[in-house]
């Protein structure tokens, strides 16, 4: 018969928070549109992409813009795990909006493999409203939208795929230029 043998109790050298320390350390509510940073989405391929890039954008302070489409609600939806409703700009033509902020003084900045792109190790924090733009996850900013960019930055990567996904680029690239990288 095989007894269980217990072993004195060992204090981990990590303590991890609580939940309730977590949630005291946090805000209480959702926040108004800050319009510091905000991800563009104008291109989406995959719609479970956007819930999880919302959920990025509520940890970093940003908001997502989306485009019209009818299944965009449901997507965001999707991955969403939000107990609170975020910050979501409805774009209706994703051109003349980029065209607009850029008019304003905004920073446009995509995610693209581009000749002179920013390395993501070498992009500075947001200083100033930021818009940033990702693409199709398989043809990219579309070539009329590139003119509207003011820089581009690349994530560098060594294994054989084209790409990131959409949610996993943007969430690299939002947590650098909100400083918290």
């Amino acid at each position: 018969m095989l007894e269980r043998v217990r072993s004195p109790t060992v204090s981990p050298a990590i303590r991890v928070r609580t939940p309730r320390e977590i949630r005291s350390a946090r805000r209480p509510r959702r926040h108004k549109c800050w319009g510091h940073l905000v991800a563009a989405t104008l291109w989406p391929m995959h719609d479970a992409n956007l819930g999880t890039l919302l959920r990025t954008c509520d940890a970093v302070g940003a908001c997502l813009a989306v485009p019209p489409f009818g299944w965009v609600d449901k997507a965001l939806a999707r991955g969403n795990t939000l107990r609170q409703p975020a910050c979501v700009h409805r774009v209706g033509s994703p051109l003349r909006w980029l065209a607009d902020e850029r008019q304003t003084g905004a920073s446009i900045l995509g995610v693209e493999l581009a000749d002179e792109a920013i390395r993501l190790a070498d992009l500075p924090p947001a200083r100033r409203r930021t818009i940033l733009v990702l693409g199709h996850e398989a043809t990219g900013i579309p070539p009329e939208a590139l003119d509207l960019l003011d820089d581009a930055v690349e994530i560098p990567m060594v294994g054989t795929g084209s790409s990131l996904n959409v949610a996993v680029a943007g969430s690299l690239v939002l947590y650098k230029l909100a400083g918290l990288l």
